[in-house]
């Protein structure tokens, strides 16, 4: 298991180190050429922006004004939201388990109104992970269930399933990190939106199982040797670690942090980004988006890929100082796990 935290973010931390520092010499270099018909999609998009009297947005989803376009739907938005939440519930009462060592563990126990509730708040946010999870594997079933072809698309170019073109794209990726070759062309989802994906459905099973045999020891000794209670908490613990660090660290950079999204990507939040924005994100999607706005008015409801109006104000602010609040929290956790790690 230390192993595999090593090198989970040996791998993923070298590809972030690299994209950043790729993003950040092309910026320069735009910048010292002061080339108008070179700038990247975003500077053209917060330049004209500008020039209509706006301002560069906070949102990176929605450089570039609109036109919008529909990229989450309410139900994967309302997962995603419960996601936060229960993750934040879990790392917050499971650190001063995992590093009672530590001279701010107590503390952190203490607000959090002592080990009895934490435990239960822990428990009841990990009963609220399967609750989600079964409400998604109800959903897809049901649009598999409702059209077929939804079935069938799950193994089209826009599924969210690994396929060798990912492996293709990473390759091209790192390519492009040293100056090799150009930017891959993602298609709906990149090869990092997918094995955050897959890591999710992983960690609720690794994560939830064995929590469920920690809590109910006394079912499962029924069925499992007492040794597997030895692995269950191993497996808990740094299965926990490995989801943490990587979420507030790896995923934190990839939507919020890299040069071309800073400070935050709400478009989880909102459902919709600009055709701008999936140009530059999702440019094999992208010439479908912008047919479509230019054949079907905005739709109120949000419909994947159809044509949407613009967030309203209070849910950009929300999106933004939820956001940004979520975004600190978690550097402050990662602060206490590298804090913790030297006990």
């Amino acid at each position: 298991m230390t192993a595999v935290l090593t090198g989970t973010m040996v791998v993923w931390g070298a590809h972030t180190l690299l994209w950043y520092r790729r993003t950040s010499i092309d910026r320069r270099r735009r910048a010292v050429s002061g080339a108008g018909a070179e700038m990247a999609v975003a500077d053209e998009a917060g330049e004209r922006s500008l020039e209509a009297g706006g301002s560069t947005p906070m949102d990176a989803a929605l450089r570039g004004g609109g036109p919008h376009v529909w990229r989450f739907n309410l139900t994967f938005r309302v997962i995603h939201a419960l996601i936060i939440a229960t993750f934040f519930v879990l790392v917050v009462t499971g650190l001063p388990l995992r590093f009672s060592c530590t001279v701010w563990a107590p503390g952190l126990m203490r607000l959090l109104g002592g080990a009895t509730r934490a435990g239960i708040a822990h428990r009841a946010a990990g009963l609220m992970v399967f609750g989600y999870f079964a409400l998604y594997a109800a959903y897809v079933t049901w649009r598999g269930w409702k059209d077929p072809k939804a079935i069938r698309g799950w193994l089209g170019p826009d599924s969210i399933i690994l396929k060798p073109q990912d492996a293709r794209d990473a390759l091209a990726m790192v390519k492009w990190f040293f100056g090799k070759g150009p930017q891959p062309r993602f298609g709906r989802y990149s090869y990092m939106e997918k094995f955050d994906y897959f890591a999710e459905l992983w960690g609720v099973g690794a994560i939830g199982f064995t929590g469920l045999m920690l809590w109910q020891p006394e079912f499962f000794a029924l069925v499992f040797p007492g040794i597997l209670f030895n692995v269950a908490i191993i497996v808990h613990s740094y299965e926990a670690m490995i989801a943490t660090a990587f979420i507030f660290t790896i995923h934190f950079f990839n939507v919020h942090l890299r040069p071309d999204k800073f400070p935050l990507d709400a478009v989880m939040f909102t459902g919709r980004a600009t055709v701008d924005y999936m140009e530059e994100e999702h440019p094999r999607l992208a010439e479908t988006l912008r047919h479509n706005v230019t054949v079907a008015p905005p739709s109120r409801r949000a419909v994947v890929d159809a044509p949407a109006p613009p967030p309203p104000r209070w849910m950009n602010v929300a999106g933004a100082w939820g956001g940004m609040i979520l975004l600190g929290i978690g550097l402050v956790l990662i602060g206490l796990i590298l804090w913790g790690s030297l006990c």
